[in-house]
């Protein structure tokens, strides 16, 4: 499991996407669409080495990417 704080693509009532990180009171970054949101929030998970998760229009997660320090092989 890696030791950052995830990092949410959520939707807005507005229509438009955010980045959130996890215990964040307020949103990183705003977005038009969900794939310029997901793209910026790829770049912060990767450079603090974190989970990112993509939620969809209902609020759930869809997509989960790793950029930690996964074990290798993977347990279980």
């Amino acid at each position: 499991m890696s030791k950052g704080k995830g990092v949410h693509i959520t939707p807005r009532e507005d229509g438009r996407w955010s980045v959130v990180r996890d215990g964040a009171e307020r949103a990183s970054s705003v977005h038009d669409t969900q794939a310029e949101a997901t793209s910026a929030g790829r770049g912060t998970a990767r450079r603090e080495r974190t989970e990112l998760y993509v939620h969809g229009r209902d609020g759930r997660i869809r997509e989960r990417d790793s950029y930690g320090n996964d074990p290798y092989p993977p347990r279980g």
